[in-house]
């Protein structure tokens, strides 16, 4: 288990030796977020009984940072190292396919929760956050923060530069978690919007998240877990597949 062990330290100081780039900035962006939505709306909108609005879009915020980092880690390191050409000095190594792939998911995942936890914290300042269900609190997160980082993996296999990573970005990962419910309650949306939102994976992760917190939900916890733990493992076993067939890594 060294080569995991090594690669999986090489990944996280990757993102912690530049900690103001892929930490703070990230936290500093969700306070920003936190402070517009929150001065306008706060006393126009309440939409759990006795759960302010800012109480409310906190776990939204801390949920979007997670994904969106998670995602952002795993993708940008494989394509940078795929364009400085310094990937064949991770795929020399005896390592199997699945010390790889949990060494980037691991570290995808911790830089995700750091910054979530680092919303979280920043967010105390501003408002009370009940934690009415711990444990479903944790299971989203994990489960949330695992997804993106598949899918970060993925996008860091296929793309070939960073214009590709930036198209995933602009029109997959920001649109479904803007869409997912982070600044409003589904049920506040037309019928129609109601039902695509519900085609919205990170909805689910959202809405399961915030359960967590206020033990409030627009859905079951139990079917938002239902659809992410299967979601999980069809990710991973893709991931897989691509790393063993060796896709634009060896070829």
């Amino acid at each position: 288990m060294l080569g995991f062990v090594t690669l999986l330290q090489k990944e996280l100081l990757r993102f912690w030796k530049v900690m103001l780039q892929t930490v703070a900035a990230p936290i500093l962006t969700a306070l920003l977020y936190l402070l517009i939505f929150s001065h306008v709306l706060e006393e126009h909108v309440q939409v759990y009984p006795g759960v302010s609005y800012t109480a409310f879009l906190m776990p939204g915020l801390i949920m979007m940072s997670v994904l969106q980092n998670a995602f952002a880690n795993a993708s940008s390191s494989l394509i940078q190292s795929k364009i400085t050409g310094n990937i064949v000095f991770v795929l020399l190594p005896p390592l199997s396919y699945g010390e790889f792939f949990l060494a980037y998911l691991l570290a995808s995942m911790a830089r995700g929760l750091m910054v979530g936890l680092g919303v979280g914290l920043v967010g105390l300042v501003f408002t009370d956050l009940p934690l009415a269900h711990p444990v479903w609190m944790l299971a989203f997160a994990l489960t949330a923060s695992a997804v993106f980082s598949c899918i970060g993996i993925l996008a860091g296999i296929w793309a070939d530069k960073f214009d590709h990573l930036a198209g995933i970005q602009n029109f997959l990962i920001v649109p479904l978690t803007f869409l997912s419910g982070v600044f409003y309650s589904i049920h506040s949306l037309p019928t129609f919007w109601q039902t695509i939102s519900h085609w919205n994976p990170v909805f689910y992760m959202i809405d399961g998240f915030r359960h967590g917190f206020f033990g409030q939900s627009d859905v079951s916890p139990w079917l938002g877990l239902a659809v992410m733990l299967p979601l999980v493992l069809i990710l991973s076993a893709l991931t897989l597949l691509l790393l063993r067939s060796g896709y634009k890594l060896r070829h």
